[in-house]
């Protein structure tokens, strides 16, 4: 739907229908957008002019939107809302005039939205996920249900179908079955001896691929020091250790002062994934680096740290260093998976941009459940996306 969103801007006509008709047969006027905010946009009503006063919001992409031709085509009736009316005389002329040199919306906007909402996921197809009682690990999840490209998985062996797991279809936490066992990643088996009747291998050229790197050379090495999202507390970004260096760029993390001993809280990232950074990340965009648990040494100094453990910080130019024009902006609004609780889409705003880095803050929630996610996350979406897949969007908390 990408190319044909391109084609939406203020100032383009629609056909919608029209609510002050004062006739109980459905029939349409034309508006205009006069703002966009999402998938969703102002619009007023041809004829009303510099009049804000009944301007409403749509979104574009539900069914009953067209563009300007399409009542002529399939017959259906233009009528202007009754309190207009009065203006014109002539309402066919006014239109001729007005429309002239206008635009308005691709022909098959209306397919282009259905068709991005085939997800080829289906249900009953089997992959591997992280396991979220222990990070370090994945097991195998079935695919349970799928909306709007969020999937909801539950993992193989459960009984009652409730130790589940939401994701979405391009999370870099799901991969195709096969894939821990060809990097050398902790995996869970499950006591399902074979696959039930209905149940199928999720094709591998389904899942997002990652960039191919080149490890022979310099690369990560165990020990080395580094910084990085926490993925048990999103807020925070942490002095981290790469633990242990997988194949085709992976690398087990852990957080400093905070690892189990077992290493069962190590997580996964790829090397050019945005949520690891070189040591002094954090320093140099005046982000508040969070130091090991227990160390006193405050404040927090990478060059004391370092000597101290005698260690080495990862390179510099081992890190992923695009920054994709992402038109994000401090103050805009959106709908974003609240990641600690990954089955909740809720009304959020960017409030920090550092980079391709996007602060996070859920309306009515205090700034500590504020969370770091790349411009590219899938887990962030347009105002209007829940509704145009149906799922539940969750308000701003309202406070006591």
């Amino acid at each position: 739907m990408g190319t044909s969103w391109g084609d939406i801007s203020e100032g383009v006509r629609v056909e919608v229908p029209n609510s002050d008709s004062g006739i109980t047969t459905k029939v349409y006027w034309i508006a205009g957008i006069i703002k966009l905010a999402g998938f969703k946009a102002l619009l007023r009503y041809e004829g009303f002019d510099c009049d804000s006063s009944r301007d409403f919001w749509l979104n574009l992409c539900v069914p009953d939107i067209h563009p300007v031709g399409w009542c002529a085509a399939g017959g259906k009736p233009l009528l202007p809302p009754q309190a207009i009316m009065h203006r014109f005389t002539n309402w066919k002329s006014f239109l001729i005039k007005r429309l002239t040199g206008s635009k308005t919306l691709p022909a098959d906007f209306t397919s282009k939205v259905q068709q991005s909402m085939d997800f080829p996921f289906k249900r009953q197809m089997r992959l591997e996920v992280v396991d979220k009682t222990h990070l370090c690990r994945t097991r195998v999840a079935l695919v349970e249900q799928v909306i709007g490209g969020r999937l909801r998985l539950v993992y193989e062996g459960c009984e009652d179908g409730m130790d589940d797991f939401w994701c979405h279809m391009y999370s870099p936490l799901i991969h195709n079955i096969g894939w821990s066992r060809s990097i050398g990643h902790r995996f869970k088996r499950s006591d399902v001896c074979k696959k039930l009747g209905g149940q199928t291998d999720a094709p591998g050229q389904l899942f997002v691929k990652v960039k191919e790197v080149d490890q022979s050379g310099s690369w990560f090495v165990d020990g080395m020091k580094l910084e990085a999202i926490d993925p048990l507390n999103l807020s925070a970004i942490c002095v981290a250790t790469v633990r242990k260096v997988l194949a085709d760029g992976y690398l087990m993390i852990g957080i400093d002062g905070s690892e189990a001993a077992d290493g069962s809280d190590w997580f996964c990232y790829h090397s050019m994934s945005p949520s690891i950074f070189p040591a002094g990340f954090c320093e140099i965009n005046n982000i508040e680096l969070t130091p090991p648990r227990g160390y006193i040494k405050l404040p927090f100094k990478w060059f004391d740290y370092l000597k101290q453990t005698k260690s080495v910080a990862a390179p510099v130019s081992l890190f992923n260093k695009e920054v994709p024009n992402h038109g994000f902006r401090v103050g805009m609004k959106l709908e974003a998976v609240d990641l600690m609780e990954p089955r909740l889409v809720c009304v959020a705003t960017v409030t920090r941009i550092v980079h391709r880095l996007l602060r996070i803050h859920f309306d009515g929630w205090e700034d500590e459940y504020d969370q770091w996610v790349d411009c590219e996350s899938p887990d962030l979406y347009p105002v209007g996306w829940c509704q145009l897949t149906g799922y539940q969007l969750q308000p701003p908390a309202v406070n006591a």
